[in-house]
């Protein structure tokens, strides 16, 4: 795993040319396939397998290397460089789509959810720790307070010989008024943490459910539970790429669900307002006048709408930043570009059966 092994035999045009183009960044790092999959907590054994093409990387991956080789040359690479790159992923994931490629995004998403779940945990439990010391402490400070209360109801008549006799209860006020402060940030900083953890759980829960899904699709097809006879739920697309949108509709099309396809956050607006059986939104981040995180916001405002799950689609790359702002803005999930087709159709496979679930319970 130390030096990069020869490009696999037999490979699609498309599979080369994106393995030559990722093997040309990582050379830029200088260090070996082992050593840098330590630094990203990957196997060794699949990055190498990016490298020689026989296996496609999600696009994570490739953004994390443009990334690393930006740090060890001190210089960002350029649009141009990131756009090829793009183009050479897309043609491979088009050409060689499959669900073993969706299983392994899938897994690369809910292997960062349960960091995120693990990382919260271990910062609630420093925070509760932080919490009770200081509980204690304003107990302590509290005793001797008391103490001293009750010395002055005793000798009521020297209370004011008392108070300058003991220059320590000023003090003693300010560090409870101290620690009391430290109790609320540490208390606010709590619930955050618990709020980050759930959100990271529930986050697990809908990969899981997203891989059996395409787990499904291999054995046979995805089952939705069971419903009245009312019209599937509609999936609304945004995307300002009248190609992304094309792409988007012929990959859903095989769910049966209606497909609402617009142009722009405030056509997605108008959508949400003529209609209110909307299971999923899909939304491009990068659109022009309205973004998708504004339009997520004002969808968020809205309470017939509040409740829709919003994927982000994204072309930006799913950093921690980035996600952290889309899950900020309201989002459920993200994909990257180029998408999977099969990752796209079990995420709005599950969020549709969510939705019926929902509403068979409704109509109980």
């Amino acid at each position: 795993m130390g030096e990069l092994r020869p490009l696999a035999q037999d490979l699609t045009p498309e599979s080369r040319a994106l393995a030559t183009a990722l093997r040309e960044l990582f050379e830029g790092l200088e260090v070996s396939v082992r050593r840098y999959a330590a630094r990203r907590i990957r196997d060794a054994g699949t990055f190498s397998r990016y490298l020689n093409g026989t296996r496609v990387p999600p696009w994570d991956v490739v953004m994390d290397l443009f990334t690393d080789v930006a740090e060890q040359r001190g210089v960002a690479a350029t649009p141009e460089a990131i756009e090829l790159v793009r183009r050479l992923h897309g043609a491979v994931v088009e050409s060689s789509s499959s669900p073993r490629h969706a299983v392994e995004e899938l897994e690369e998403q809910l292997a960062e959810a349960d960091r995120a779940s693990r990382r919260s945990t271990a910062r609630g439990d420093a925070l509760g720790d932080a919490l009770l010391d200081r509980k204690h402490r304003i107990a302590n400070l509290e005793v001797r307070l008391s103490h001293l209360e009750a010395a002055w109801t005793a000798e009521r008549e020297r209370a004011d010989r008392l108070a300058a006799a003991n220059p320590d209860v000023t003090e003693l006020l300010r560090e409870r008024e101290r620690l009391e402060g430290e109790v609320a940030r540490l208390s606010s900083e709590l619930e955050a943490a618990k709020k980050q953890h759930a959100g990271a759980e529930e986050r697990c829960n809908l990969l899981e459910r997203q891989l059996e899904a395409v787990e499904q699709v291999q054995q046979a097809t995805v089952t939705l539970p069971a419903t009245s006879s009312q019209a599937m739920p509609k999936v609304l697309i945004v995307d300002d790429q009248a190609d992304n949108l094309l792409a988007m509709t012929a990959v859903l099309a095989t769910l049966d669900q209606e497909l609402v396809a617009v142009s722009s956050g405030q056509e997605a607006l108008k959508a949400l307002l003529d209609h209110d059986d909307f299971a999923v939104i899909i939304m491009d981040v990068q659109m022009p006048h309205m973004d998708g995180y504004e339009t997520a916001a004002h969808i968020k405002r809205r309470p017939r709408n509040r409740d829709v799950p919003i994927i982000f689609l994204t072309a930006i790359g799913a950093d921690p930043e980035h996600s952290a702002r889309g899950y900020a803005a309201g989002a459920v999930d993200y994909i990257s570009k180029p998408f999977d087709p099969w990752a796209l159709r079990a995420k709005v496979a599950v969020f549709t059966g969510i939705y019926l679930e929902r509403r068979l319970a409704g109509e109980r």
